[in-house]
């Protein structure tokens, strides 16, 4: 195996990890901060600006979210699903531009 499909295997690994391993929240809400849609305000906030601005991320946006009834845990684990769907969707978008740049420089 060389070493890009290794990490596009660790990569699968990561993602699956994160939306299907036992946790505080359900697959459904995972899967919805995974893609940044279908989630209910004050949450929908909060991960928006996870997965568009990060930098921006107050105190304030999690006392929201944990006014709204979320734990900490939930609040972990919704978070770390939004960034690392952000991360997928921009590795798999890095790839396909590689690959249309090596198809047409062997043209």
């Amino acid at each position: 195996m060389t070493d890009e499909d290794e990490k596009r295997v660790a990569h699968r690994a990561l993602v699956d990890s994160v939306r299907n391993s036992a946790g505080s929240t359900s697959l459904e809400q995972r899967a919805r901060a995974f893609a940044g849609a279908g989630l209910a305000p004050p949450l929908d906030a909060l991960i928006g600006k996870v997965r568009t601005r990060a930098d921006q991320v107050t105190d304030a946006d999690f006392d929201a979210a944990k006014a709204a009834g979320f734990s900490e845990d939930e609040l972990f684990e919704l978070v770390v699903c939004a960034a690392v769907g952000r991360s997928a969707r921009l590795y798999e978008a890095g790839l396909a531009a590689l690959a249309a740049a090596d198809a047409g420089a062997a043209e």
